[in-house]
């Protein structure tokens, strides 16, 4: 398994930077699935610590609260580090590359956040709570997007 963790070239605004991402070998009939992390959700309070206008570009406010989701659902390095020896212990054969990026500041108005994705029949959700061996305290869950990757099996 490949894990390449980018570090930051400059300080961060917040902890709330790392983003994280896992693929998977086989998963629902496709090769090589790439799975988006994120935290499901948050306390409150957080969100209202966070000075947000050095985080997101200045814009309409509808679209700023998008784009609020984008940075809260992103991991601390401890969180991140956390999440990468889970998938390391529990899933080491069944994984080819867990990848982290940190976001770029400010984030651009209007981007969604990965919750903010409708699933459909190729789009969906990993929610990790629901999985038995899953112990960490984090609220997570993964997006995929089958159509984005080959069937196993050509039709």
């Amino acid at each position: 398994m490949d894990i390449t963790i980018t570090q930051p070239n400059t300080s961060l605004p917040t902890e709330y930077a790392h983003s994280l991402s896992m693929t998977i070998k086989s998963f629902k009939g496709r090769r090589n699935v790439e799975v988006h992390l994120f935290r499901s959700s948050w306390e409150p309070s957080l969100e209202n610590e966070m000075k947000w206008s050095d985080l997101i570009t200045v814009g309409d406010s509808a679209e700023s609260e998008q784009s609020r989701k984008v940075i809260m659902e992103s991991f601390s390095a401890d969180e991140r580090d956390r999440i990468i020896n889970y998938l390391k212990e529990q899933y080491s054969t069944r994984l080819t590359a867990i990848n982290s990026t940190p976001l770029t500041f400010p984030v651009p108005t209007g981007l969604s956040g990965l919750s903010q994705v409708s699933p459909d029949k190729s789009i969906g959700f990993i929610e990790f709570k629901k999985i038995p061996s899953y112990n960490l305290d984090l609220p997570l869950k993964g997006l995929y997007d089958l159509s984005q990757h080959p069937p196993i099996v050509e039709e």
